[in-house]
């Protein structure tokens, strides 16, 4: 089958300069006499518009070169269209595309969209929002919220936001039902993963993989601060999953489950995957599995 590819640019994503991209991806596309258009990313997300060119030209494969927000917006907007989907990581994070191994210089993502090994993986919404990878709840949302408002980004950045807020931040209250079971808790916040990268190879939910069919929860609850910081490492390397029921007690609860409901009582911020969103009072999560298929080492 012959393809047809279309490519979305991000021309403000993450750090790196996006001057030589639009060059390196029509120069490398043409050496493949691939059929190509190029557009920019759109500032409302809305990219329903390529739905009938998607048809009409009969588009294989629609590439998005950006971070994890662009791509969930691309893909939450054309899910239902019979396409591969494919990255070149120019995010702050890039989370997606280091848990599915995709590299993160443009030549050699772009050498893994040619060779068109595309596999099925899952996603997620949030009531009516799709997720690719990560939403967050909490204290590392309002990070997102003020990271997206740097005109300059980039890990130093997050990470200087990071320890600006972390000995400020409170917990939030919530009510989780989820697995027959619900319970209230104050945390700093609610990670829910389809994949093990939080972003720059920092892992939130180890267990997490982009097609089980499952989510994965991660609830760090009110506890003293360095007490919090023990407790994420201690997670992160231990990686170890619980039963809902026998994690209640503990400083961080990490389970899986196919759909959960938050009250968000104290209106804690959101993202969807690295964005700022609005937050409703209450969150139906549910997984839809193999939703979309990804091109991938």
């Amino acid at each position: 089958m012959s393809r047809h590819i279309i490519y979305i640019i991000n021309p403000v994503s993450g750090t790196r300069r996006k001057s030589g991209l639009q060059k390196l991806i029509a120069e490398k596309t043409k050496q493949k006499n691939i059929p190509f258009k190029i557009f920019p990313s759109v500032e409302s997300g809305d990219y329903s518009f390529l739905s009938s060119m998607i048809k009409d030209e009969r588009i294989t494969d629609v590439v998005i070169a950006g971070g994890d927000g662009t791509l969930s917006q691309v893909v939450g907007n054309l899910i239902n269209e019979n396409v591969n989907f494919g990255v070149i990581p120019c995010g702050s994070g890039n989370g997606l595309a280091l848990a599915a191994g995709i590299s993160t210089e443009p030549a050699k993502a772009l050498e893994i969209v040619f060779k068109n090994k595309a596999r099925a993986i899952d996603g997620f919404y949030i009531n009516e929002h799709f997720s690719c990878m990560l939403t967050g709840i909490g204290f590392d949302a309002k990070v997102a919220h003020e990271f997206a408002q740097q005109a300059k980004r980039g890990l130093r950045k997050y990470v200087i936001l990071v320890s600006k807020h972390f000995f400020s931040a409170k917990p939030y209250h919530f009510t989780i039902e989820s697995n027959g079971l619900k319970f209230s808790t104050e945390a700093f916040f609610i990670s829910i993963a389809n994949s093990n990268q939080f972003g720059n190879n920092f892992t939130i939910a180890p267990k997490a993989l982009l097609s089980d069919g499952l989510l994965d929860v991660v609830i760090v609850k009110k506890t003293a601060k360095p007490l919090l910081l023990y407790n994420l490492i201690k997670q992160i390397l231990a990686g170890k999953l619980q039963k809902m029921e026998t994690s209640l007690k503990l400083p961080v609860i990490y389970f899986q489950t196919k759909q959960l409901f938050i009250e968000n009582n104290n209106s804690a911020p959101m993202h969807i995957d690295g964005d700022p969103a609005e937050t409703p009072e209450n969150l139906k999560i549910k997984i839809v599995p193999k939703c979309f298929r990804l091109i991938q080492p």
